[in-house]
């Protein structure tokens, strides 16, 4: 069974230790000292003078590897056998720890994965697959059961479903689906079983194109990821001219000065200059936050984008799917005749019990009572406008102001409600009532707005297509500061320009949308975040950030994760030039010793290490199997 790279590093640096101890106990200037330090060198130091070779082969000169390998080969030509040893010793340790804390953010980003159920049930004669995607072809046949989402693009053959396709369209009303009808994946099948054949493969739509986010996020580095690698660029060669000068200048210059101190100050002061805490703390402190996110179910596709979210100042939502769940649920009953309300819903409900239709099936929720089907005869749908049915011997339509007109039956301009959805009642042809159905508001959308404002987000906005009337009642009861309702795509961007214009210089603009319709919004914003779990793969496309379990809450627990991490990502900036500026100068005064400039290197690196991995094991983050 072959070694993990981490069970080799470990294995080298025990062996390593094991020698060098053994070495410091034999007699001093015993050749067998020499050879069990050379050992312990080559066991902790031999991978880090390759890289360095080859480096050197790459005309990529001047890094940590090249600064290691000559302080260390420099210390043993003047006869500092453990401080080299030990040099190397510490600095393997300190790459262990950096390993480890990476692989800890990867497994987290990996277990984000998992979340996002990507599945789909093929049909092959009379036998059931559920397989991955991406082993479906175009031309196959899937069955999509009630509760399930379309995982490809198909065509319906055979069933007749309501499907919920606000995650692609922003729109809350369910579509009526029926044999020959289209289904784009992304969008959820809500009661009928459907037999359907695929039209596209899903190498564009899957999991997999998250994961290639993930994979491709290193690339889009933070400012402070920037700033350190160009000034390690820089620095290193400065470094390696300075302990030059060190080494040859001051004997020259000065009577009676010996090579031999000189250079050994310069090989501390090359130990001491080595950047490995800034070119190792500042992209863990990143990839530690992008982990910590991941275990919180939020996926961040580059740390430019975390470092971004941390500067958030103008919070914008859409409404349908991302702070409301796109569900019915009656919200109001008015009655216009001498009916009172609960009579309305009973009449609505019994014309309404023979329908799967969301709307039915929660107008039936809020009536509550059982239904005697014998009471109710000669019912009919229409689809797009409602229900008819004779119940109790009486004539009842239950639908929308199409049906009524249909009808022949009369609506003031009052009862012309500016909501929704709104299910009119008419009794043996008179009109009686209405009944308001609204969507459902997220449990956690009012903490999300809540703990926003904690986070000094100055103005928080939704943008959605719904009326005004129902926006502004959303808002109200949210906490929201502003609320635009009836906007297309195309307004909804004009009015993002309007905010990105109002908020200062330094402050950033988030938007929280799930559907196709919020892709342009999105794109635009200076941190798009998707709501990926039933989000459409345009939305995931177009977001920087994918919220993976549809909660708005996680909005807030973003910001404060990316705060935390560039706060700790500056605090090892700020630990590293400062304990290394001091020994550098102890360094070129002959004060600091080899053992002083191991502590500046490894030592350094190790607390900024230790400190960056505090991003990922927080107490602010709450693995999801706990939840």
């Amino acid at each position: 069974m072959p070694i993990s790279p981490h069970q080799k590093r470990i294995a080298e640096i025990v062996i390593g230790f094991g020698l060098f101890l053994f070495a410091l106990l034999l007699e001093a200037e015993s050749a067998a000292r020499l050879l069990l330090f050379l050992a312990a060198y080559a066991v902790a130091g031999g991978d880090v003078i390759l890289r360095a070779a080859r480096n050197i082969s790459r005309r990529q000169i001047f890094d940590e590897n090249f600064l290691m390998s000559v302080a260390t080969i420099g210390a043993f030509c003047i006869g500092q056998y453990s401080e080299a040893v030990a040099v190397m010793l510490f600095y393997k340790i300190g790459m262990l720890f950096q390993d480890r804390a990476v692989d800890k953010s990867r497994k987290s980003i990996a277990e984000l994965m998992n979340i996002r159920p990507d599945y789909a049930n093929l049909k092959r004669g009379d036998v059931i697959d559920r397989v991955d995607p991406d082993e479906v072809n175009i031309g196959d046949v899937i069955v999509i059961k009630p509760g399930e989402k379309v995982p490809l693009d198909c065509v319906v053959m055979e069933g007749s479903s309501s499907l919920d396709t606000s995650p692609l369209t922003g729109e809350s009303m369910p579509k009526a689906v029926r044999e020959g009808d289209e289904l784009l994946s992304g969008s959820v099948n809500l009661n009928g079983l459907l037999v359907a054949r695929v039209k596209k493969n899903a190498s564009e739509s899957t999991a997999s194109k998250i994961l290639d986010l993930v994979e491709n996020a290193a690339a889009k580095k933070s400012k402070s990821e920037n700033f350190i690698t160009k000034f390690a660029r820089c620095y290193t060669p400065a470094v390696v001219g300075g302990a030059a000068f060190i080494a040859v200048v001051p004997p020259l210059a000065l009577g009676g000065a010996a090579f031999g101190d000189w250079i050994y100050r310069a090989l501390v002061f090359l130990v001491i200059s080595c950047p490995c805490a800034l070119v190792i703390s500042i992209p863990l402190s990143f990839f530690g936050g992008l982990g910590a996110a991941a275990r919180k179910g939020i996926l961040v596709k580059g740390s430019n984008y975390l470092e971004a979210l941390a500067d958030a100042e103008v919070a914008v939502f859409d409404k349908t799917g991302t702070l409301t769940k796109g569900t019915f649920k009656v919200q109001e009953v008015v009655s216009k005749d001498i009916y009172n309300n609960e009579e309305i819903l009973k009449f609505a409900a019994c014309a309404e019990s023979f329908s799967n239709h969301p709307i039915s099936l929660s107008i039936r929720r809020a009536y509550g009572k059982e239904i005697d089907a014998a009471l109710i005869s000669k019912v009919k749908e229409i689809p797009g406008q409602g229900v008819t049915a004779t119940v109790e011997g009486r004539f009842v339509a239950a639908g929308n102001g199409k049906m009524m007109q249909m009808l022949d039956i009369p609506i003031s301009a009052e009862d012309l409600v500016d909501a929704a959805t709104v299910v009119h009642v008419a009794v043996d042809g008179e009109y009686k009532g209405y009944i308001v159905i609204g969507d459902v508001i997220k449990e956690d959308a009012v903490k999300a707005i809540s703990e926003l404002k904690a986070q000094n987000v100055k103005k928080i906005v939704m943008l959605t297509g719904d009326a005004k009337s129902v926006a502004e009642s959303v808002a109200m009861s949210l906490g929201i500061d502003e609320a635009y309702g009836g906007l297309l795509p195309a307004d909804k961007v004009q009015k993002l320009e309007d905010l990105m214009a109002s908020k200062s210089p330094k402050g950033k603009l988030i938007f929280v949308g799930d559907g196709i319709n919020d892709a342009p919004v999105l794109a635009r914003a200076d941190v798009g975040i998707a709501m990926g779990g039933l989000g459409s793969d345009a939305a995931i496309e177009a977001a920087d950030v994918v919220i993976m379990t549809d909660e708005p809450s996680k909005v807030p627990a973003a910001i404060k994760i990316a705060k935390r991490t560039l706060a700790i990502a500056k605090q090892n900036i700020a630990i590293a030039l400062g304990v290394k500026g001091a020994v550098l100068a102890l360094g070129a005064l002959g004060i600091a010793s080899m053992w002083a400039a191991v502590f500046a290197d490894v030592g350094v690196t190790l607390i900024a290490v230790f400190n960056a991995i505090r991003v990922l094991g927080s107490t602010i983050i709450k693995p999801l199997n706990e939840r």
